[in-house]
């Protein structure tokens, strides 16, 4: 027996594993809250082109998926709802958690929970998202989601329940939106929709570590960043103001004005500066992070009068990038806020996806009209329009990356994106 080539098989093995587990993608727009991967993927793909599978999914739903090592999770519902026309009977709802193998899509689990008694009843404006809209998150022992007025639930990666809390039971126009993200021995759950307040949760018993109050209309995800000083701040974009938080106690450290209206992206940073947007009327703040108390005067760097509504930018080299709900390709120069394109996208349908990105290309995701791909560069370059499924599916999920790998959820089915290998 070669000892040594099973030696080096097995180093190889694990060092791919945990090459694989770097490139996880574990909550919403990935790792950083930032949309950017580390490898590149492919530009072009179709049903028959750098298609690895395709996997029809036990109900519909709007959360992204995310990825730990050999494992994709994201959630759906089931028995009602499915057609506003036809939406079934209310008590019938389900809710799931799947999880599938990144290999091939086989599913491997998939867990169902009884829907609370608070959940909307379903109208034309709530199935445009359905019961399943925000994107769990993941660590190497747990996966942890949301579904709004049902409460958060914990599962191993194996599927079995840990736990399950509420968060507050309050409903709002489309539904729940905000994903749950982790630090710590914590998970982080803006629940401004259902209670009006952040949580901090127990990873291992779901008890409530902390819980802040007073967050106003905010549907976003909440962002953790690491200070030059080596501190850790929590920032949440809600109506009026954009908070910092120290993210081990709830306790707000600044404020600073921001958007005079509900908000929905993620806020997205480099460094310790921030940039944050949202509003029916679309602005744009960079803000520092770091200060104390009301930081207006001090530390907002610049604020225009563009972004979008509902889709999170992504930050590449200096440019922000939006796939804008008004389906719209949108870039503005970091620095100071400069329009650099603003390019009409190829559907007339609303966008609710955002942008993500490899470093050298720009994903734009539209609902009906496939999934554009731009050049990450200032001036306006278009390289594919790709389609997959049939015309009745709607892509209304981000998409998640990890390794070489594009994961696309539609509300019908989970797509597997690969460079097909050539001799």
């Amino acid at each position: 027996m070669n000892y040594a080539r099973l030696i080096l098989a097995a180093a190889f093995a694990l060092s791919s594993a945990a090459l694989q587990a770097e490139e996880g993608w574990s909550r919403f727009r990935g790792n950083s809250a930032s949309g950017l991967a580390k490898q590149p993927i492919p530009t072009k793909w179709s049903d028959k082109e750098n298609l690895a599978w395709r996997t029809d999914l036990p109900g519909k739903g709007s959360s992204s998926p995310v990825i730990n090592r050999d494992k994709v999770f994201l959630t759906t519902y089931s028995g009602y709802g499915q057609a506003v026309e036809s939406p079934g009977d209310r008590a019938q709802l389900r809710l799931h958690v799947v999880c599938l193998s990144v290999t091939d899509g086989s599913i491997l689990w998939d867990r169902e929970f009884d829907a609370a008694d608070e959940e909307q009843a379903v109208t034309k404006r709530v199935a445009d998202h359905g019961y399943a809209s925000p994107t769990p998150c993941v660590d190497n022992e747990s996966v942890f989601a949301s579904f709004g007025p049902s409460g958060v639930v914990a599962l191993t990666h194996d599927g079995e329940l840990k736990w399950r809390t509420s968060v507050g039971t309050g409903t709002a126009g489309f539904g729940a939106a905000a994903s749950p993200i982790e630090f710590e021995d914590m998970v982080i759950m803006n629940a401004s929709i259902e209670d009006g307040s952040v949580y901090a949760l127990d990873k291992k018993t779901g008890a409530i570590r902390w819980r802040t109050a007073d967050i106003d209309r905010a549907w976003t995800t909440p962002t953790i960043i690491d200070l030059p000083n080596g501190n850790k701040e929590l920032i949440l974009n809600q109506k009026g103001s954009i908070l910092g938080l120290d993210p081990a106690t709830g306790k707000q450290l600044w404020s600073c004005d921001g958007i005079q209206d509900y908000v929905v992206p993620c806020v997205v940073a480099k460094g310790d500066t921030l940039f944050c947007s949202g509003g029916r009327s679309n602005k744009t703040f960079a803000v520092k992070a770091g200060g104390r108390g009301d930081v207006t005067a001090t530390h907002l760097i610049w604020d225009v009068s563009r972004g979008a509504n509902v889709t999170s930018p992504l930050l590449d080299d200096g440019y922000l990038y939006w796939s804008h709900d008004k389906a719209i390709a949108l870039c503005l120069r970091a620095s100071d806020g400069e329009e650099m394109f603003r390019e009409r996208m190829p559907t007339r349908s609303r966008v609710y996806a955002s942008i993500v990105g490899d470093g050298k290309h720009l994903f734009l995701t539209t609902r009906d009209a496939g999934v554009l791909v731009l050049a990450a560069s200032p001036e306006y370059t278009e390289i594919a329009v790709n389609r997959l499924g049939n015309p009745e599916e709607r892509f209304n999920a981000t998409p998640a990356i990890a390794g070489n790998q594009l994961f696309l959820r539609s509300d019908a089915a989970l797509y597997c994106v690969k460079k097909e290998k050539t001799d």
